[in-house]
């Protein structure tokens, strides 16, 4: 699902639980750029609540260019929502 600061790409699995891969192309930015990115995503991933639902997903996260410079709450709530229509769209 497109945000504005990250877009979510997600297939159910047979696993017990959620799992997430990170791409943070160069476009992102230099190399502390990208892994700041990628340190955000995981800490979002990881705050998140369980949502409830039949079968865990493997979630891919890509972070656009704007995800490094913004609040870090702006950035949570637009992961948050895509995630959620993710669980939503399947």
């Amino acid at each position: 699902m497109p945000g504005r600061f990250v877009i979510l790409v997600g297939k159910p699995n047979d696993r017990a639980a959620d799992r997430l891969g990170i791409i943070a192309s160069r476009r992102v930015g230099n190399a502390v750029a990208r892994n700041r990115a990628k340190r955000r995503l995981r800490d979002m991933f990881r705050r998140r609540e369980p949502l409830a639902g039949p079968r865990a997903l493997d979630v891919v996260a890509i972070a656009r260019p704007d995800l490094v410079r913004a609040a870090f709450a702006d950035v949570q709530s637009d992961f948050l929502a895509a995630l959620k229509k993710l669980r939503g769209a399947r």
